[in-house]
């Protein structure tokens, strides 16, 4: 399979660029040894760096954060729409200030972002769109791929992705020749070539060997999509009619990828450890916003100042997801649920000739 790799970059590395540039429908990949990574470099190419703000939203990974505040910039988050889990527009336009520099949307859980509405706003103050869709490989908004949308995209292909490398992996695409020519410096110690460092870079190097994985996994990734689609539409026919719960949107002009299927329900603890005893494996994604994490203390931004954010956190619960689910696995779990959510069965108190029994 990899007879031709080398340690990092090399032919394999460079085939699957070409390949999944071409699958985003846009004419540069460049590929990097994690999603962060593609983060970070997508915020260094666009000179973004201190006393500049970059808006996001708290309910993502941290790393979408992380690469905000490795430039040296200020995370701005807005809330998110509580349909689509992904930033709200209607928020957004308040969030800019005069050192808005990026406005960076999450594709979360593989649902693609409001784009017409984020990017009209973006075009509006020409301020770039950088998408984070490492989530969601493969998922179209309107039929276009997202990654490529906006000015740059950023991907993870950590081995649990919808596409996923054999270890770390990521990649940043772009339409935009000198943003790709400055990532490839970047990511190789500033250099274009050998022993001539240009810039202060970096070592965010794809390995050769994860090059070749995923050209080879990339053929597939449109059938486990599928496959994940048909997961979520089971799913949704098997738990409808049960109000307590929050099911995820499905939209017509928003092609999902279910990297995850999250569903949100009160006291979520409750009905994951209820489901753990029945052999079925939960997962949150994500219990902390980032606003709240230590880490961002600073910024001053306690409960309740984002709160559909708040309440997405204390409420999710991430249901099995994965391409080779079998419709008897699905509709277990959805019994078990409904199981977990049934009101206790209330028993009549015994008689008082019962008790003198």
């Amino acid at each position: 399979m990899c007879e031709n790799c080398t340690f990092t970059l090399g032919p394999t590395v460079r085939a699957f660029e070409e390949s999944f540039a071409e699958y985003c429908g846009l004419r540069h990949c460049v590929a990097l040894n994690s999603g962060t990574s593609a983060l970070h470099l997508a915020l260094r190419c666009l000179d973004i760096g201190p006393g500049d703000e970059v808006i996001t939203v708290p309910m993502t990974f941290v790393a979408t954060a992380w690469a905000i505040s490795y430039v040296g910039a200020r995370p701005v988050f807005v809330d998110i729409d509580p349909a689509t889990r992904t930033m709200n527009p209607a928020e957004l336009e308040a969030a800019i200030t005069e050192r808005t520099r990026a406005i960076l949307p999450v594709h979360l859980y593989g649902q693609p972002a409001d784009m017409d509405r984020i990017l009209r706003i973006a075009a509006k103050h020409r301020l770039p769109v950088i998408e984070d869709a490492a989530q969601a490989h493969g998922a179209r908004y309107r039929g276009r791929r997202v990654g490529g949308l906006g000015r740059i995209g950023c991907f993870s292909f950590y081995p649990g992705k919808n596409l996923g490398a054999y270890g770390e992996g990521g990649a940043l695409v772009t339409d935009d020749p000198e943003l790709a020519d400055k990532a490839r410096a970047l990511r190789d110690h500033g250099q274009r070539q050998k022993h001539r460092h240009e810039m202060i870079g970096f070592n965010y190097r794809m390995a050769g060997f994860q090059g070749a994985v995923l050209r080879i996994k990339l053929r597939y990734l449109d059938d486990w999509n599928a496959a994940r689609r048909a997961h979520a539409q089971r799913y949704l026919d098997g738990l409808k009619g049960l109000s307590r719960l929050g099911l995820p949107l499905v939209d017509q002009k928003l092609e999902s990828v279910f990297h995850l299927f999250v569903i949100e329900v009160e006291d979520r603890d409750r009905i994951a450890a209820r489901l753990k005893t029945e052999g079925i494996e939960s997962g949150l994604h994500y219990p902390v916003p980032v606003h709240l994490q230590p880490a961002y203390g600073e910024l001053g931004l306690g409960p309740g100042s984002f709160p559909v954010s708040e309440r997405l956190a204390q409420r999710c619960l991430s249901l099995p997801m994965f391409p080779e689910l079998t419709d008897e696995q699905i509709d277990h779990v959805c019994a078990r649920l409904r199981a977990a959510l049934a009101p206790p069965v209330s028993r009549p108190l015994p008689s008082a000739t019962q008790v003198r029994r």
